[in-house]
Order: structure tokens, then C-alpha cells, then sequence
């Protein structure tokens, strides 16, 4: 027998900096309603967020692993496959005639060294076999490449040297490039199954559903010794859950945190609200999560189907900011916030001095703001209020222009200083936080950072903003700014942002920032 439908929650941890008291979803924030239920689920998925951080850093270490020794592994073999071709052509291992047929049809630069290795590396990279699992060592796929990138240079002598010959070349290339390839693969694998053994190596893997299916899985070719997952457990959706279980499926975030785990198997057939709420715990703690091959329609999650030890299975992610997405992010952050501050120093001292000026108080407004899982941070804007704004905020919520108090913004505040207006419509009093992006604390774009107590009023799936660094600026910023005034329309805003990720995305939207600034559409 299965327990009833739940939502997945923990009510032992509590990871959050502030104590997320939140409303029902459907109510006013300004009702207080009680907030336990959601409160239970919050500090959970913020103790999940910070366990992603780990997780992501372990699997890119890996990717990188294996890309520079699968690389290094390519180029030995090619060279040791071009040594042999030229001993045979020169004489140094066969005799005159054979040497006489081999140069007939390898002649001397057929194999230049640079040119047809930056092939074999393009074509070994564009049919993926570089990547994790099976695809590297697929024999079709290697020998696809090896075929694209002996065409590649081939191409031209076509017209020189004639089809015949070139044909001729093209095969024998071809077939000793990809044997050379097939048999560096497989010494690699025995290499590195003796150098690092596989408990030491393989990602501790936790699976979840009924436990007649979850042993079967874990006792299966893809999860064996030799595979790249280690079982540590699973958890059971019966009830009472079995003995040998880690669990039963309602302390299923507790048990991720308390395992470690890295990578999630979901098995047998889940009801799709359990399901969804399992993906997303897993996702969030930055797991890894394969399903044996079912049905499945999730909002924001991407299956692909993957291979392992010639079983199939599919593997479910975010399409969102994983391996080298996540260093082209920051390596943009840090580029553009270093041209920021450099060509806008002029800039920032000339306001620093007129705000000094202005209003007694310090150049610098700083303030605790919440960042990626949930972590506090200083957030750094030039001043714009009198000195005692903070202490007057409250007075004031009645006079915000949104309903909800997770969002607050008044026209014409009492608090602003004369400069201050001018420079909150220029969004000039931003550009400290060009200082942030540089700490690590935010990114350029990305949701804009709460303070702790509109967190305080969040419900479970508000806590999905806190999967990513902070922004300068965002989706809500150049979607609208103040002129949504619908806190569960920011969220999907910045949601979206988050789930449909790319490079090209962020350069349009700090594009998109540069127009909404200069027209000062929504500034308040």
C-alpha cells in the first residue's frame, strides 16, 4: 500500500537565514495567514540549493577530466598510428616494395600532424564523443568522426591527385585512424578502472520508488561495478517503508542531504505531483537525476535519453546553467562588471562626491539582501535616502504601489533626497553593485535580490528564484519593472529566465536594460 499524495517537505532542517513564515498560495500577503505548512518546505529547498553548489563543481571536475584525457589520449594515438604509417613508408620496419605501395598511397604530408589532429578533435567534438556515458566509446560514432575529419583535409587533393587515389587514401586514413581511436578508448577504460578505482571515483547514487523496482535497477548492467554510479540506498514509497530503506518518501530532501547523495534514480511508475516533487528536490540539491524510461510531461524539465552499459535510460534536467554555461556566466560577469567600473570610475566618483554633497549620511546604502540558496549578502547602491529611511519603511507600506508585501516601491517617497530621485530614474544608484558581481555575491542579470523579510512571506515554489545569483538587472527589469505589480507574475518572469538560460539571452537583456534605463520606462 502507498502513502497518500504529498508535497515534500522537512521538518528537521532548517538551512535558511531568515525564517521563512510564508502566506498560501491565493491569499494576500497582508492576511498572515499561518504559515507552518509552507514554512516546513522552504528552509529544505534552501538547504538543497546550497548542496548544488557541490554537486555542480564535482560533475564539471569530471566533464574536464575526461576532456583533457579522452584529448591527450586522441592526439597519442594519432601520432603513434602516423609514426607507424611513416616507418612503413621509409623503410625502417618493411621492405622496398612494400614502402614503394605505401607512399603510392599515403604520400609524405597525407597525415600532417596539425592539420589532420584539428580535424580529428573537431569531428570528435561535433559527433559528441567527448561526453559521459557510452557515446565514448561508441565504435559508430568514432568511426564517424574519423571519417568526417580524413575528409576534411582530403577535399582538396581531389583535383590534384584524382578520385581514385584520393579514395584510396581516404579509406586506409579513415580505417587506422578509428582502430587507433577504438583501441586508445578501451586501454583509457582499463587504465582508469585500475588508476581510480570506481568506489573512490563513481557518484553515490540514491534511488527512489517501490522497492521491489529499486532493487531491481540498482542489481542492473547500468549501475554494476564497473558502471560510474556507486548505490548507497533507497528510498521506499511504501507504506511502512522497508526495513533495508534509508527512508520513506516524505523525508526524501533529508535523506539527500544526510547521504550526500550525487546522482537520483527514479524507479517504477510515480504518480506525476510525486514525481514532480522528487525532480525538483533533486534538481535543486544539484543532483544528477536518471529515470528508467516512463511517460513524463514536466514543466521545465528536459528529458534526454542516455545510455549506459547498452541500457537506456533517460536523464532529466533544467536546461539552465550547468557546466561551461555556468563559466561563460561568470566569465561574463567578470568582464563586464571590470569594463563597467573602469570606464564608468569617472562616473561613479563624480556621483560618490554628489552625494556626499547632497544630504548628510555616508556615499554607500548597504543592506542585507538574500542571494542564491537563500545566503545573505551586503548589497552595495549609492544613497539615496535620508539616513533614517530603514527605520521609517514600515510607517510607509501602506503607500506601496503593489498589494503584496513582497513587493514594495512608493511614488514620490517622503525619504528620497533631492539627487536621489535623479539618480533612482537613472538607475545611476545601481552601479556599485558592479562591486558585488566582481565578490561573487551577483550576477548582471539574473532576479533581483529580496530582503529578508519579504522572504519571510514566500511561499514553497518563491524559492526557485534563489537557484542562481542575484541580478543587476532581469528578466522582471526589462519586462516591465514597476509597472508588474504581480508578485507571482515576477516569479514566473524570472523562472523562465532561469529554466531557458543561454549567453544570447543575457546579452539581450542587458541590451533590453540599456533602453529601459535611457527612457526610464518604470523608474520610480
Amino acid at each position: 500500500m502507498e502513502s497518500e499524495a504529498f508535497h515534500i517537505t522537512n521538518l528537521h532542517v532548517d538551512y535558511s537565514p531568515v525564517e521563512a513564515q510564508v502566506a498560501s498560495r491565493g491569499e494576500s500577503a497582508r492576511a498572515h495567514p499561518d504559515p507552518a505548512p509552507e514554512r516546513r518546505k522552504a528552509p529544505a529547498r534552501l538547504g538543497l540549493q546550497r548542496r548544488a553548489q557541490s554537486n555542480l563543481q564535482r560533475y564539471f571536475l569530471r566533464a574536464l577530466w575526461r576532456f583533457v584525457v579522452l584529448v591527450i589520449g586522441d592526439l597519442a594515438s594519432f601520432y603513434v598510428m602516423r609514426a607507424l604509417i611513416r616507418a612503413l613508408r621509409d623503410q625502417a620496419v618493411s621492405g622496398t616494395w612494400i614502402s614503394q605501395k605505401v607512399s603510392l598511397v599515403l604520400p609524405g604530408g597525407i597525415l600532417n600532424g596539425w592539420q589532420y589532429s584539428a580535424a580529428l578533435f573537431v569531428s570528435l567534438l561535433i559527433l559528441g564523443n567527448y561526453g559521459p556515458g557510452d557515446a565514448r566509446r561508441d565504435t559508430k560514432r568514432l568511426f564517424l568522426a574519423c571519417a568526417l575529419a580524413t575528409a576534411l583535409p582530403l577535399w582538396m587533393t581531389i583535383w590534384t591527385r584524382g578520385l581514385e587515389v584520393v579514395a584510396m587514401q581516404y579509406v586506409l586514413t579513415t580505417a587506422l585512424a578509428w582502430l587507433g581511436l577504438v583501441m586508445e578508448r578501451q586501454f583509457l577504460d582499463s587504465i582508469v578502472s585500475r588508476v581510480r578505482p570506481r568506489p573512490h571515483d563513481s557518484l553515490s547514487t540514491l534511488f527512489v520508488g517501490p522497492v521491489e523496482k529499486c532493487r531491481e535497477t540498482a542489481a542492473s548492467a547500468a549501475f554494476g561495478r564497473d558502471s560510474e554510479y556507486r548505490p548507497i540506498g533507497f528510498v521506499d514509497t511504501h507504506v511502512p517503508p522497508a526495513p533495508s530503506a534509508l527512508g520513506h518518501i516524505v523525508d526524501f530532501a533529508s535523506v539527500i542531504h544526510d547521504t550526500r547523495a550525487e546522482a537520483i534514480v527514479v524507479c517504477g511508475y510515480l504518480p506525476d505531483a510525486r514525481f514532480r516533487d522528487i525532480v525538483d528536490a533533486a534538481l535543486t540539491a544539484g543532483c544528477q537525476v536518471l529515470s528508467v524510461p516512463r511517460s513524463l510531461d514536466i514543466a521545465g524539465v528536459q528529458p534526454t535519453l542516455v545510455w549506459r552499459r547498452n541500457q537506456p535510460l533517460v536523464e532529466l534536467t533544467t536546461p539552465t546553467l550547468r557546466g561551461w554555461q555556468l563559466i561563460i556566466k561568470r566569465g561574463l560577469d567578470l568582464i563586464g562588471a571590470t569594463c563597467g567600473l573602469i570606464l564608468g570610475a569617472p562616473l561613479l566618483l563624480l556621483v560618490a562626491v554628489l552625494v556626499r554633497l547632497d544630504s548628510p549620511g555616508p556615499v554607500f546604502f548597504r543592506q542585507n539582501r538574500v542571494g542564491r540558496g537563500g545566503r545573505l549578502f551586503k548589497i552595495f547602491k549609492f544613497r539615496t535616502m535620508a539616513s533614517d529611511a530603514e527605520q521609517r519603511r514600515e510607517e510607509l507600506l501602506q503607500q506601496s504601489i503593489y498589494a503584496d508585501r513582497r513587493l514594495f516601491k512608493i511614488v514620490r517617497d517622503p525619504r528620497v533626497t533631492r539627487l536621489g530621485a535623479l539618480l533612482r530614474r537613472t538607475s545611476l544608484d545601481e552601479l556599485p553593485q558592479l562591486f558585488n558581481v566582481l565578490k561573487g555575491e551577483m550576477s548582471l542579470v539574473g532576479p533581483r535580490p529580496p530582503i529578508s523579510s519579504e522572504v519571510d512571506l514566500y511561499e514553497a515554489h518563491h524559492y526557485a528564484r534563489f537557484d542562481v545569483k542575484p541580478g543587476i538587472t532581469g528578466p522582471w527589469q526589462v519586462g516591465g519593472r514597476n509597472q508588474i505589480k504581480d508578485f507571482e507574475r515576477v516569479v514566473e518572469l524570472e523562472t523562465h529566465y532561469i529554466r531557458t538560460w543561454s549567453l544570447l539571452g543575457d546579452l539581450a537583456i542587458l541590451f533590453r536594460t540599456v533602453g529601459v534605463v535611457l527612457w526610464m520606462r518604470g523608474a520610480h
